[in-house]
């Protein structure tokens, strides 16, 4: 009905939007069944969920593109959601793949600078999700470096490296974190044919834990009500409690955000 009013008064029609930056995991999350297409229907009506996962950058060219997204001083530009989900190009070996390698120190300083020029734009931290870079299933990405004629140009000890990394970002600047190296190796929800989770599927628990988090946003900006969050949860997430007050709230990821 709001919309009738709103259509018949001449307004324009703007969606909330929820900004999904990424690198190949995010870029490929809107094909069938993916996460991201997962989260579009899941928000249909309430937000705009936008794809923007760049396939093959790591932070270094995430930080230099972030400005081209989300523009200063452009309250239209400000979305409700933002996910960060980079390192798994990040932490590539330099000796075997030094174009996409990032040393550890500057990855740090790459999240920093990209949470707080969302800051600057006007996204509060509130707003903004870091997700850490899955984990690797060394033998299965040795195939398929083979198969393009290279060396093993990854290690999931190293990967870790970078999601310790990624978890102490979040905590310095204050912003949520999805721990998924950890949750996909505590699940077994390791995709054998690639770094990525089996779980970008919409019934995955990878899926699972990234909904719960943006709608909870939806629900805080009063994008939908609070009985249809309470039944989501019921639903899809039956260990969680609308009143826990427990930070990592019985999940796999770190809130220092979520209130009651």
């Amino acid at each position: 009905m709001a919309l009738c009013e709103a259509a018949s008064g001449g307004c324009a029609l703007l969606w909330p939007r929820v900004l999904l930056f990424g690198d190949s995991i995010t870029q490929f999350s809107f094909q069938q069944g993916g996460w991201g297409a997962s989260l579009a229907d899941r928000l249909v009506r309430k937000c705009d969920v936008l794809n923007r996962g760049f396939s093959g950058y790591n932070t270094r060219w995430a930080k230099i593109i972030l400005p081209r997204l989300i523009r200063k001083g452009n309250s239209l530009d400000s979305p409700v959601a933002v996910t960060i989900f980079f390192g798994a190009n990040d932490s590539a070996l330099k000796d075997e793949n030094p174009k996409q390698h990032i040393p550890l120190a500057e990855y740090v300083a790459n999240l920093e600078s990209m949470v707080g020029y969302l800051q600057e734009a006007g996204v509060p931290r509130s707003r903004v999700v870091l997700i850490t870079p899955p984990p690797l299933c060394e033998a299965a990405w040795e195939q398929e470096c083979l198969l393009q004629g290279c060396k093993l140009n990854r290690l999931n000890s190293v990967v870790g490296e970078y999601a310790g990394a990624c978890l102490q970002v979040a905590q310095d600047c204050g912003v949520d974190v999805l721990d998924l190296w950890t949750l996909m190796q505590k699940d077994s929800q390791l995709d054998r044919g690639s770094q990525k989770p089996c779980g970008t599927q919409g019934p995955g628990l990878f899926y699972q834990q990234v909904e719960f988090l943006l709608m909870h946003r939806v629900h805080l900006l009063g994008l939908c009500r609070r009985e249809e969050l309470e039944g989501w949860l019921r639903t899809s997430h039956p260990i969680c409690r609308m009143d826990c007050t427990c930070h990592q709230r019985e999940m796999s990821f770190c809130s220092p955000t979520f209130g009651p």
